[in-house]
């Protein structure tokens, strides 16, 4: 089993070469950042979490620049998207950010990906929220194009170019591994068309994640691909969860950290190694 951390990179937390160094030395093999652009004042979409939005969510850091940042402090320690909302980018621009930051970490990147839940923030990037998942699908084969192919172009309803160069190519071939977000309809699906992982969140009942795990497995079984590495996010540090989702087959539990400032932080995250490194 594989432990991961979590957390929002805010102005106001932990510095993320602090945290990212702290992973790295308490034996944790990745750290994953999340993305808002920003948050709509207007509030008309209601946060999945069912409370008053957290602060957080309004104070993040770009996550291509932590991912920088924790890359030049650390050597061995994976960093990732968790998740990137792609649909609220420009996929070129995007496809030189997560090879640049391959290229300049050695290839420690971990792409997760996810279509998000804010209708309002979408449509400030010109997103339509019903067509989000067809987008996604095509900016990521786009996106994979580009990392691959040294005179890459894709014509979609979406993403349309003609042949391009670009470089850097990742370090890691042939791409980052695209981790698909999410546990909605249709998503084992899409992890199957164009994820190389499936990065659910655990939520009240771990029983029924298992099952869908096995769901997974069975689609990828007939589809013709191998078994599919499952990361889960918002996994406690509890033994009995843990050996769970290690029975379920779970590469890789991602614990959550809060956007906490650095004393208390890394007093939380050696707490969690202790637990952790029983099953590491």
């Amino acid at each position: 089993m594989k432990f991961g951390i979590q957390m929002f990179t805010t102005d106001y937390a932990i510095p993320v070469t602090e945290l990212g160094k702290a992973c790295e030395d308490l034996g944790f093999d990745s750290l994953f950042f999340p993305e808002h652009t920003h948050i709509p004042t207007s509030r008309r979409t209601p946060w999945p979490g069912g409370t008053e939005l957290p602060l957080e969510y309004s104070h993040t850091l770009d996550p291509f620049v932590a991912m920088g940042a924790v890359a030049a402090v650390t050597k061995q320690l994976l960093i990732g998207t968790g998740i990137c909302l792609v649909i609220e980018r420009d996929t070129i621009t995007l496809a030189k950010e997560v090879a640049s930051v391959d290229h300049l970490s050695g290839g420690r990147v971990l792409f997760g990906v996810g279509g998000g839940w804010n209708v309002e923030e979408m449509e400030n990037h010109g997103t339509a929220y019903r067509s989000r998942w067809r987008q996604l699908r095509e900016q990521v084969e786009a996106l994979k194009a580009i990392w691959t192919q040294d005179e890459a172009e894709y014509h979609g309803k979406f993403v349309n170019f003609d042949p391009i160069w670009s470089w850097p190519k990742p370090v890691q071939k042939p791409h980052p591994p695209v981790l698909v977000g999410g546990d909605g309809e249709g998503t084992l699906q899409r992890v199957i068309d164009y994820g190389d992982g499936w990065m659910p969140i655990l939520r009240r009942d771990p029983l029924k994640l298992v099952e869908r795990i096995r769901e997974l497995q069975a689609m990828a079984k007939a589809a013709g691909r191998g078994p599919i590495p499952v990361s889960i996010f918002g996994a406690p540090a509890r033994p009995e969860v843990i050996e769970l989702m290690a029975e379920a087959g779970v590469e890789r539990c991602i614990i959550g950290q809060r956007p906490v400032p650095a004393g208390e932080a890394l007093a939380a995250l050696k707490r969690h190694a202790e637990v952790i490194a029983h099953y590491a």
